[in-house]
């Protein structure tokens, strides 16, 4: 199926279709194990970083209850501003409060937090030494970092088929469009908190399988909310996504036939997890 000029305009805000669209059906699950491996207790203080629209944030809420706080920093205020709108989180918890910031720089004080939460950020942040240092600076002594990353792109295949035919058609380098999934080597995502200060740095893996409705617009939903954080995404207009996202949908139209069942695409993915302290 290929989408009309109009479909584009009324789900033109990419944050907007994130929330709708893969945060649901992805962020809200890994987030579920994201949250088991952090075991949040009630009263503490936790940042969730690069918080996107807030998923770790609204299911953190309520284990930390009313006695706790979180804060959810990102660099997009778009991503804040739909954050903030979604329902407060029920049973009701902590108050979460909402900060645009940079993740390499964090206007915070030292030492201010119990755990720091960050769910598929770190592979997009553009010093992530100073990010992971920044995570460290402002834990308790005894605090807790759980940083999720995805694994490779090629143990992802229809978002390889996906970023494939997306680097083919604007003629450049897959790596330029599969930002997350490029921090996948656990050896680095190790090396990378232990060198930022980290006491102890365990990683663990974790596999999912997704399901998102829709199947016949996962790619250009998938496009649409890859703009919120990759440049070549973010920079096109309404009309220059329109004409990408028909090309790729011809060009992928086979693999997403074959993870498709009934109304829903249902494929495997996998994290590698960081519990540093």
């Amino acid at each position: 199926m290929i989408m009309s000029t109009q479909d584009i305009q009324q789900n033109d805000n990419p944050a907007e279709v994130y929330e709708r669209y893969l945060s649901r059906p992805i962020a809200d699950p890994w987030t579920r194990v994201l949250i088991d491996l952090a075991n949040p207790q009630s009263g503490e203080r936790v940042l969730d970083l690069a918080c996107g629209t807030g998923s770790v944030a609204r299911q953190v809420a309520p284990m930390v209850g009313s006695s706790g706080q979180i804060l959810a920093v990102d660099i997009n205020p778009a991503m804040l501003q739909v954050g903030r709108a979604q329902p407060q989180p029920q049973p009701a918890g902590a108050v979460i409060t909402w900060q645009e910031g940079d993740a390499t720089k964090l206007n915070l004080p030292d030492k201010d937090f119990d755990l720091v939460l960050c769910q598929q950020g770190f592979q997009f942040f553009p010093n992530r030494l100073a990010s992971a240092k920044e995570a460290r600076r402002v834990l308790r002594e005894e605090g807790r970092a759980i940083i999720s990353v995805w694994q490779a792109l090629e143990r992802h295949p229809l978002h390889e088929a996906l970023f494939t035919a997306v680097a083919h058609h604007l003629n450049v380098s897959v790596t330029d469009v599969d930002v997350a999934f490029s921090l996948s080597n656990p050896d680095e995502l190790y090396a990378l908190l232990h060198n930022a200060g980290f006491d102890r740095v365990e990683t663990t893996t974790r596999s999912l399988s997704i399901r998102m409705p829709d199947p016949e617009k996962f790619v250009h939903y998938s496009i649409l909310g890859a703009a919120t954080s990759v440049p070549a995404f973010a920079s096109m207009c309404a009309p220059e996504r329109l004409a990408l996202v028909e090309k790729v949908e011809k060009a992928t139209r086979l693999i997403v036939e074959r993870f498709t069942y009934g109304d829903s695409v249902i494929f495997p993915m996998e994290a590698n997890i960081a519990i540093a302290t």
